[in-house]
């Protein structure tokens, strides 16, 4: 689909707006924040805390950070968008992409797998993760995604019928990334890249691959170990795949979900699809999860957690009000509540 956006002139958000903003970010619970909110064409951008522990850099406003699952809902449009060039169908059975790969495969839709529909154990429940003295040790190792899939599906089937119940599960995302590149004969990354990344001009976003490096500015991330916190900046993004392994920045995040929201990249029908939850009460839909402010707004993005660094982003329905928000967490402190009031605090003032 082709992407035609227009670009309003950026203003700066009024003193009597932007300094509770920065007092809301200043209360997130986190090593370091950035943030950057969006009202119409005004733009509020800030950072709070420090890039790392030990200094007193401020975290930069325009930095870089792992975007976990976020990710997903980037892995989606590029399937939907095969979708309506029908090259792929969501009724399509995971069999006919993956032959003899999933047990029950011909039972498991493309749809089950993008609304996590589809029962399948979560591999990342099968690493080790901290504080095992394991997981330390293979911040570097490179995963495929078959071997992950293939630790997964050794497991029985969290729940027997698929498309009964909602339960997440990042082996979802692998064997969407391998049907992607059966559909295409690329790579997801390479068709995130030519379909989302270059189009919407998200300089500041890429697919990293096995490099454990964050290029460009960024705040270092951390994770516990014996009782401190463990700069875990690098690491091998291939743990997350096509679950949850982009890097980005809050002005990309937002430009992307203006889009996606705003219609310039999927079919209204597709988006619509991408907005219907998998279960009936579901807040879960294709790669895209909502919920209501405390101001009754309902807002629609996605959230993601890569150890080191959490990232949520979240627009309404009109794109209208925008705003994403990355940290660099002081686990085992969950900083999920103040960000919440973050947010809040973004759309509802």
């Amino acid at each position: 689909m082709l992407v035609a956006l227009v670009t309003a002139a950026v203003v700066g958000l009024t003193p009597g707006v932007a300094s509770p903003l920065q007092k809301g970010l200043d209360d997130v619970a986190a090593i370091g924040a950035v943030a950057e909110v969006r009202d119409g064409g005004a733009v509020w951008r800030g950072s709070s805390g420090v890039a790392e522990l030990g200094s007193s850099r401020k975290v930069p406003v325009a930095g870089r950070f792992r975007i976990g699952s976020i990710t997903k809902t980037f892995v989606a449009t590029v399937v939907l968008q095969l979708v309506a060039e029908k090259r792929i169908r969501l009724e399509d059975p995971v069999e006919r992409w993956l032959p003899g790969v999933v047990p029950n495969g011909a039972n498991i839709t493309v749809r089950q797998l993008l609304n996590h529909t589809s029962g399948l154990y979560d591999f990342k429940d099968t690493l080790p993760m901290p504080p095992s003295a394991e997981f330390y040790a293979l911040r570097y190792r490179t995963w495929t995604a078959p071997e992950q899939i293939e630790r997964a599906l050794a497991n029985p089937p969290v729940f027997d019928k698929p498309g009964s119940r909602y339960d997440y599960s990042n082996t979802n995302y692998l064997l969407i990334g391998e049907i992607i590149e059966k559909a295409t004969g690329r790579t997801y990354a390479e068709e995130i890249e030519r379909r989302l990344i270059r189009p919407l001009g998200l300089h500041g976003t890429t697919l990293p691959g096995t490099s454990p490096y964050i290029k460009g500015p960024h705040a270092h991330g951390y994770i516990p170990k014996d009782g401190a916190q463990l700069d875990f900046t690098e690491m091998n993004p291939t743990l997350f795949g096509a679950g949850g392994d982009m890097i980005s920045t809050t002005r990309d995040l937002n430009r992307f979900f203006a889009a996606l929201l705003g219609g310039h990249l999927l079919p209204a029908r597709l988006l619509d699809a991408m907005k219907t939850p998998g279960t009936s009460d579901g807040k879960y839909g294709l790669g895209l999860s909502w919920h209501d402010t405390t101001c009754k707004v309902r807002v629609y993005g996605n959230d993601g957690d890569a150890l080191a660094y959490q990232a949520y982003s979240f627009s309404t329905e009109d794109t209208r009000r925008q705003v994403t928000v990355a940290v660099t967490p002081h686990l085992p402190d969950n900083p999920d509540k103040s960000v919440d009031a973050f947010v809040d605090q973004a759309i509802c003032r």
